[in-house]
């Protein structure tokens, strides 16, 4: 891997990310403030870990691989709870948590190929 740029998953979560951010300034500022930030920096993490972790020893990245995995758990909670207070439709909730259960699937799978040592 020469570079994280052309992990799949990475492209993935970043590509994804400009959907939350434009979903969430549609929103008041009080709900974009409270609700909306932590789904900002949620769904930044997930492609911001996979960069940082790269560059780490095998078993950091996997650690980072693993705040990654639970950065797409915590996008996809509070996609769930902003369409139970109306802030979204469940339809397009379910879409983007859909994709986020992808990238959480394929960074399990990253986390498994890797080695246990990395030089």
């Amino acid at each position: 891997m020469a570079s994280f740029r052309e992990l799949e998953v990475y492209q993935r979560a970043q590509e994804l990310f400009p959907k939350v951010y434009a979903l969430v300034r549609n929103w008041n500022q009080l709900d974009q403030r409270e609700l909306g930030s932590q789904m900002i920096r949620a769904a930044n993490s997930i492609h911001a870990n996979i960069a940082e972790g790269h560059a780490k020893s095998t078993l950091d990245f996997k650690r980072y691989i693993s705040i990654s995995l639970g950065s797409c758990d915590e996008i996809c909670g509070h996609l769930k709870d902003a369409a139970n207070i109306g802030l979204v439709s469940l339809e397009r909730s379910r879409e983007l948590a859909n994709e986020y259960e992808i990238v959480g699937k394929q960074l399990t799978r990253l986390k498994q190929s890797l080695p246990l040592t990395r030089n």
